[in-house]
């Protein structure tokens, strides 16, 4: 399950910027909920933090949670991490800038990996209602409707995961992962990838496209990421309680989609499997190789927390663990 909305803001490299205007929807939560929500989020392991030091002998690794989309707030939370990075020997991206610029060349670029040029569209995969709330959601973003119904499932629901103001902002790439590699370049350190443009295509392809259009359909009634989602995420991220986003997303997926219990969580428990746990597993490869150095992890902010989170990982591998300024 690919297309949980604005999660993917979170999770994913995508270029985009944080400049609408939105409130917290948590302020609408009856205070039951809201206190309820906090409880869960709390009992997870490791739920707060955007800046932990991980150390085991010689080898200190700052594990920063990231944001992909700009916000004026990081400026004074760039100034903090300056001596960070500034005392770092490398620092690792999800993708570094060269991986992922190969990466959106590679499905810009590459019909048959963006497109559907073969077999049906997606107006014939999905239902008619479905399809008619894709097409309004592409609407409100300026895309052509038959357009969408020839682009992958994939890629669709990615679009549809940035909020419309967000594609008409000039500082659409500033997230903190790109102020991050503009202060690693400043000082000349190699800057590394957790992980492969093929590994993320990979990710996104392995299902097949009927499947991915019966998710897309599934989930056609909260798909179109709103001014007062990104509000939301915002908030929480510089409230560093990166848990609780996870689990107001959650139920507010579970509440826009529709969807029963019984039919909801099953596919959640496949978005975080493939798209979190899975990922962090494949990232401790290569966090577990670096030795007897400094360097900065700089990873989405929902990475972090959890029993497969890397922070639970690293304390299994033996680090001892610091949460720190941010």
């Amino acid at each position: 399950m690919r297309f949980l909305s604005v999660l993917l803001l979170l999770l994913m490299p995508l270029a985009a910027q944080a400049a609408c205007e939105g409130h917290d929807l948590r302020d609408d939560l009856p205070d039951e909920i809201r206190a309820e929500m906090e409880q869960a989020a709390a009992a997870i392991p490791y739920p707060e933090g955007n800046h932990w030091v991980a150390t085991r002998g010689d080898t200190v690794l700052h594990l920063i949670g990231t944001l992909h989309v700009n916000d004026p707030r990081m400026g004074p939370a760039i100034e903090r991490l300056k001596p960070v990075i500034a005392g770092a020997d490398a620092v690792w991206f999800e993708l570094n800038s060269s991986d992922l610029a190969a990466f959106e060349r590679e499905v810009m670029g590459n019909p048959k990996v963006a497109l559907i040029t073969e077999g049906p569209t997606l107006i014939e995969l999905m239902s008619e209602e479905g399809w008619n709330r894709i097409a309004r959601a592409l609407a409100e973003r300026n895309v052509p409707a038959w357009m969408g119904a020839k682009m992958q499932p994939w890629v669709l629901g990615s679009i549809l995961s940035l909020p419309p103001c967000l594609l008409r902002d000039p500082e659409a790439k500033q997230g903190m992962d790109r102020r991050l590699a503009a202060l690693a370049d400043s000082h000349g350190l190699p800057q590394h990838s957790l992980e492969t443009g093929a590994e993320l295509l990979a990710l996104f392809t392995a299902t097949p496209i009927e499947q991915q259009a019966r998710e897309l359909d599934m989930f056609s009634a909260m798909l179109g990421a709103d001014a007062d989602q990104l509000a939301t995420l915002s908030a929480i991220y510089f409230e560093e309680r990166h848990a609780e986003f996870m689990e107001f997303s959650r139920r507010d997926a579970m509440a826009r989609s529709g969807l029963t219990p019984e039919e909801f969580v099953p596919l959640w428990d496949s978005f975080m499997l493939e798209l979190v746990e899975g990922r962090n597993r494949n990232w401790m490869r290569h966090i577990l190789d670096i030795r007897d150095q400094t360097a900065v992890i700089a990873v989405g902010a929902a990475h972090l927390h959890g029993n497969q989170g890397l922070l639970k990982l690293l304390a299994e591998a033996g680090y001892s663990l610091n949460r720190v300024a941010f």
